[in-house]
C-alpha cells in the first residue's frame, strides 16, 4: 500500500512539474518581470572619438550639466555654450564619490553637499572646501585633459 501511495505522489508531482510546458510563461500563469530599461547612452568607443586622448565629444555634455567619469575621479561640466570646467569627483566632506551634475551643481550623494559647477566652490551641505580643479579643453569637438 505505501509503494501505491509513493506511486501516486510521484505522479502528482511529475503533474505539477509538466503544468504549463511547452506554453509561454505569461499563459503558463508565470510573473514574468518586465524587460529592464535601456542603460543610458555613453560616449562613443574611444576609436570614434576624433582626439586619441578624448574624454568625450563636447556635444555630449549639456550646458548648464555635466559629467561625471568615475574611473578618472572627474567631473566635467559645461557652465555655458562655450566653457568647460572640470574637477576631482570625490567630495570634499568625506571622500564620497560625486554621481550627477543638476541645475549647475554638481552633486554628492552622501550628506547632501553640492558644488557650484563653476568654480567648484561648496554651494550647500556640510562641505566647506570646494572641488579641486583640473584643467580641460576642447580638441576637434571632444574634451581632453589639458
Amino acid at each position: 500500500m505505501l509503494a501505491a501511495a509513493c506511486g501516486t505522489c510521484a505522479a502528482a508531482l511529475t503533474g505539477c512539474a509538466a503544468y504549463g510546458a511547452g506554453r509561454p510563461a505569461a499563459e503558463a500563469g508565470a510573473v514574468v518581470p518586465a524587460p529592464a530599461a535601456s542603460p543610458p547612452a555613453a560616449s562613443p568607443p574611444a576609436a570614434s572619438l576624433p582626439v586619441a586622448d578624448a574624454l568625450a565629444l563636447a556635444a555630449t555634455i549639456p550646458v548648464g550639466g555635466g559629467r561625471v567619469f568615475a574611473e578618472l575621479d572627474l567631473v566635467v561640466t559645461r557652465p555655458a555654450e562655450d566653457e568647460f570646467r572640470a574637477f576631482s569627483a570625490t567630495c570634499t566632506h568625506q571622500g564620497c564619490a560625486v554621481t550627477e551634475v543638476n541645475d549647475g551643481e554638481i552633486v554628492c550623494p552622501c550628506h547632501g553637499s553640492t558644488f557650484s559647477a563653476v568654480d567648484g566652490s561648496p554651494t550647500a551641505g556640510p562641505a566647506q572646501q570646494p572641488l579641486p580643479s583640473r584643467t580641460v579643453a576642447v580638441r576637434d569637438g571632444a574634451v581632453v585633459l589639458a
